[in-house]
């Protein structure tokens, strides 16, 4: 749906934060807002259930805890995304800002989960509190933290979680994790089906409009679960299981504090806390044409860090603006916070039906493959974006050089570092830290060259 469509009201109003547009047309507004973000916040959850082994196709006890998961994605993005449009005190920007489950973490928190089981969730989750936290406490500083983070550095890192997640994408499609080393690895069905999603979402992208266009990932993967189940590859077993109704748990993962958890996380906040005020501003120039204001984008960190910290007290994962909704705001020319609000009431009532969680981790894991290669490969695509603004001398190509080199080369080579003991190693291994706290070092003392 697009302003043109009107009636929605005058363009000085369209362009405020405040108006509420007639509910025939707030509501199909938010409904778009929740479907251009869906597939993304949930898969976070999906990737880390099967890092950790209870996860698609593991045949794990603990399989019902991915469908918790979920469930927690679509809650703690909606009461998140309330904390940013509604606001209370300091906290949240009051602007149309969608939240949701961070890509950007799932490189730091992989290793810190990887085959260990339901017994390492406790450690994320302390992580995830205490960097929560620490990300909200970023808000009064974060104007000055930008200078340390320009795009040389901010786009390398997004290049490097898209580069760490295509492996997920790639694993997925050829048949997931439980499959790998068994003939039915790399299948022409299992590929085939990825290949659908993959397809069914170009088409839908490029050659429709609205909102057709906008949910095209998620079309993809509903046009590829279609043909799964005539293909005999859905089992809809969990979903009978699951609850109609049920409330979050407190510490349902329990909580425990690993230094390299909190370390890492809280990093990662940092590069966080940054997308955040990128997306803040993109969401001012796109709908409003003006810059945002330093209480708007400490409002949005605040709210940022808050929401992670309490998803984390109930099981969830750290929860970031999404940048997605940002070209949506851009594209309908709606600014309305409330449009945003309905989109977050919607998710909320989603995370407390499990069945929904249920009827999720029912779409067979190479179905999802093709929807996550064209995720993962967009995040790279955003890196590549970012870069685009660096000023390429000798200098900036340097730094770069040593960054990736040394940060993707230990991501492909992580017995590289076997002799690195205890909460250091994860963090290593992923390749995001040690690339991104290189290029902050480097572009901090390395004068810049004389034009």
């Amino acid at each position: 749906m697009s302003v043109e469509e009107s009636g929605m009201g005058t363009p000085e109003q369209l362009k405020n934060p405040d108006y509420m547009p007639p509910m025939g047309s707030a509501i199909p507004l938010g409904i778009q807002h929740v479907l251009a973000m869906f597939v993304s916040n949930i898969t976070p959850a999906i990737i880390i259930a099967g890092a950790a082994g209870f996860g698609f196709g593991s045949n794990s006890p603990d399989f019902p805890n991915l469908i918790y998961m979920i469930q927690m994605s679509m809650l703690f993005a909606g009461v998140a995304t309330l904390f940013q449009t509604i606001g209370f005190g300091p906290v949240g920007a009051k602007l149309p800002v969608v939240q949701g489950t961070s890509f950007a973490f799932i490189p730091i928190m992989i290793p810190l989960v990887a085959g260990k089981g339901v017994d390492a969730m406790a450690v994320l989750m302390g992580g995830i509190m205490v960097g929560g936290i620490f990300h909200a406490l970023l808000a009064p500083f974060i104007g000055k933290l930008r200078v340390a983070l320009p795009p040389l550095v901010t786009g390398l890192v997004v290049v490097m979680i898209g580069l760490a997640l295509l492996k997920v994408g790639i694993k997925y499609a050829a048949g997931g994790v439980p499959a790998m080393g068994k003939p039915e690895f790399g299948s022409l069905q299992n590929w085939s089906l990825a290949l659908i999603v993959i397809v069914v979402t170009l088409g839908v992208k490029f050659f429709t409009r609205g909102i057709t266009s906008v949910a095209a990932v998620l079309i993809g993967l509903v046009v590829g679960y279609i043909v799964a189940y005539f293909m005999g590859m859905v089992s809809f077993g969990n979903v009978g299981k699951a609850a109609a109704f049920a409330l979050p748990n407190p510490l349902h993962f329990g909580v425990e504090f690993s230094t390299g958890a909190i370390i890492g996380i809280c990093l990662m906040s940092i590069v966080s806390a940054i997308e955040t005020v990128g997306d803040v501003s993109g969401i001012t120039k796109g709908g409003a044409g003006r810059e945002a204001s330093t209480e708007e984008i400490q409002g949005a960190t605040y709210a940022d860090g808050l929401g992670t910290a309490i998803s984390g007290v109930f099981g969830g994962l750290p929860n970031t603006s999404f940048s997605q909704n940002v070209g949506l705001v851009a594209f309908t020319g709606v600014m309305s916070r409330h449009v945003v609000t309905i989109g977050a009431l919607f998710l909320i009532v989603a995370g407390l039906i499990p069945k929904i969680g249920a009827i999720v981790s029912s779409v067979p894991i190479e179905v999802l493959g093709g929807g996550v290669i064209v995720m993962f490969g967009m995040v790279v695509a955003a890196g590549v974006r970012m870069l685009s603004e660096v000023n390429w001398n000798s200098r900036n190509m340097v730094i770069f050089a040593v960054a990736i080199s040394v940060g993707l080369g230990l991501q492909l080579v992580p017995e590289a570092l076997q002799h690195v003991q205890g909460t250091m190693k994860p963090l290593l291994a992923s390749g995001l830290l040690p690339a991104a706290f290189i290029a902050i070092i480097l572009n901090l003392i390395i004068p810049e060259e004389e034009a």
